[in-house]
């Protein structure tokens, strides 16, 4: 008897094997349930994180998440040397890096189909409006990460949260990430509640980026033509922190792309606890 075993809903039963959604043409293959079941250890706001979280979702993979503290060196250095996220870990073999794990999962049949997820396009456009816009959603986002009502996992003890903080500057004052990190605490602090107090400047900001963006991918489907592809682990992990940011209003196409992807990668959205 092999050390692990996996289990395969069967072809044979179409409702089984496969989630179709009739609205969208999304199609989840068979779920795939090995034994035991792979373990992910992750931050719940970090984009590389939810880029294979998305790819285990597509592929329909069950696996347990383990969240990890921010401020937790410990767990990932005892399991590959460094402070980092995610971390695959099945059995004996245990892998970071949020591509390199995508690729294993598409490219071994014990996790499903292989090459379900398309290839990287190479067009420009999505890297260059991501650039053009990181500083303002730094303002965004990374305090809401950290606010007092967040609900995100890795933030629940202050410890966690100050780490965060020196780690992640808040793109103000021509700081960057060497001159954020020798402020003191408080300064800091200021900062990040003066990128809160900017909310009512940056909203119209985000709102008309967001509208540039809508032009820019293909459909509700997915971001480029052909069907799920590496443009989507990559923009869908990254947009979906700015669904934490109450106030921001997403086009009707970009909208349903991020709740149809949401669905299909069963991962949620922050609208419903938005700050």
């Amino acid at each position: 008897m092999t050390k692990f075993s996996f289990v395969v809903a069967a072809a044979a039963l179409p409702l089984i094997a496969a989630i179709a959604n009739p609205a969208t043409g999304l199609v989840k293959p068979a779920q795939v349930v090995m034994k035991p079941l792979p373990v992910l250890y992750v931050y719940d706001h970090c984009p590389f994180c939810i880029r294979v979280r998305f790819a285990l979702g597509v592929k329909n993979i069950k696996h347990d998440i383990r969240f990890l503290m921010n401020d937790d060196a410990d767990t990932p250095t005892s399991l590959v040397g460094k402070k980092i996220a995610p971390i695959w870990t099945f059995g004996e073999q245990v892998m970071p890096e949020s591509l390199d794990i995508i690729k294993m999962l598409d490219a071994d049949e014990r996790f499903g189909p292989t090459n379900l997820i398309r290839p990287a396009s190479g067009r420009t456009d999505l890297k260059e409006w991501q650039s053009k816009h990181q500083n303002l959603w730094r303002i965004l986002q990374r305090p809401r990460y950290v606010h007092s009502q967040s609900v995100l996992p890795e933030f629940q003890q202050q410890d966690a949260r100050d780490y965060f903080k020196r780690g992640h500057f808040v793109p103000l004052d021509g700081h960057d990430k060497a001159s954020f990190k020798a402020l003191s605490k408080e300064e800091i602090d200021a900062y990040f509640d003066r990128a809160i107090a900017m909310t009512a400047e940056s909203i119209p900001k985000a709102n008309e980026a967001l509208r540039e963006l809508d032009a820019l991918i293909h459909s509700e489907e997915c971001a480029s033509p052909g069907g799920i592809s590496y443009d989507d682990v990559d923009l869908w992990a990254r947009l979906r922190s700015v669904s934490i940011v109450k106030g921001v209003t997403m086009p009707a196409k970009l909208d349903a792309y991020m709740k149809n992807l949401s669905a299909l990668c069963d991962v949620p959205l922050y609208w419903s606890c938005a700050i």
